[in-house]
């Protein structure tokens, strides 16, 4: 059994194709077909069925498809040691982000790691915070970066920044005349709001809890998937948000967007890391830059 074996076994489980599996592999569809074959004559054992133009997996195949993950995922980290000494020339480093923080944060660290260190590959995912952690725990990434709260005792949480959450609405507002000073106010308004899950979201309905508010008693008119979204539809008219300074910057510049005063607390952005995982010096120089103590 080698492991290209086990990488093409799994790219066919995962896509449920062989096709497709080889296409992301840039091999044949005979050299793929041959080496899940090789498998089952080996060990005696049928790992995928036809089911009219697809393939599923077998008992046998969901049981050995964990296996080749782990086996696939040591080889990953065995390599990762072996690159980590030759030092930062070359490398990956895979990084995770929520939307803020990916999007208005880490960029310029992101250039300037690169700048720095043209041998390591750097790649980026952004999702909303609770996608990240999951990314960090699974393992898909080596380093986190989110501005909400993470309850995983598995993964060390480390202060990496500040943000400013701001409230904001369109200019024919009349909050922008009378600012809400109540709870009452603020179930008067119309809402749009991030994704459950979202760091921005999370922060907010904290401070309404501190209110007495819950979510569920306001008028939400959208609940929309990303930071750039909600701006729009809150210039458009559609209702108010809560956002980061950063994310409503240019708008308030622009004059499309006005900030309504309103006491929000500042809010930290946080890095994720594995306890339990292997730290390469990319990553630890990474987190080094992030707060001004890079090598």
């Amino acid at each position: 059994m080698t492991l290209e074996q086990l990488r093409i076994f799994v790219a066919v489980a995962e896509r449920e194709h062989v096709t497709r599996a080889a296409e992301a592999l840039n091999l044949t569809q005979s050299a793929t077909s041959a080496a899940v074959a090789a498998l089952e004559n080996r060990y005696q054992a049928r790992l995928f069925d036809r089911v009219g133009r697809r393939i599923v997996l077998t008992d046998a195949g969901r049981i050995f498809l964990t296996e080749a993950r782990a086996v696939l995922a040591r080889a990953e980290a065995a390599e990762i040691v072996l690159a980590d000494l030759a030092g930062l020339k070359r490398g990956s480093l895979k990084l995770a982000g929520s939307q803020t923080v990916a999007n208005y944060w880490l960029p310029s660290l992101a250039h300037s790691f690169r700048r720095d260190y043209p041998g390591i590959e750097l790649g980026m995912v952004i999702a909303n915070t609770e996608a990240v952690a999951t990314m960090i725990h699974d393992g898909s990434a080596d380093l986190g970066f989110v501005e909400g709260d993470v309850d995983d005792p598995a993964l060390a949480v480390e202060p990496v920044g500040e943000d400013e959450l701001l409230l904001v609405t369109a200019l024919d507002h009349p909050w922008i005349a009378k600012p809400p000073n109540s709870a009452r106010d603020l179930r008067g308004a119309r809402w749009i709001f991030r994704e459950p899950g979202s760091g921005t979201r999370s922060n907010f309905e904290a401070v309404l809890s501190s209110l007495g508010v819950t979510p569920g008693s306001l008028d939400i008119a959208l609940e929309l998937p990303s930071n750039e979204s909600v701006r729009s539809a809150v210039e458009a008219g559609a209702g108010v948000a809560v956002m980061s300074r950063l994310v409503a910057e240019g708008a308030l510049k622009a004059g499309s967007l006005v900030s309504i005063p309103f006491a929000l607390p500042r809010r930290r952005f946080f890095s994720l890391r594995h306890k339990e995982r292997y730290l390469t010096r990319a990553a630890r120089e990474f987190l080094a830059l992030t707060t001004g103590q890079a090598s």
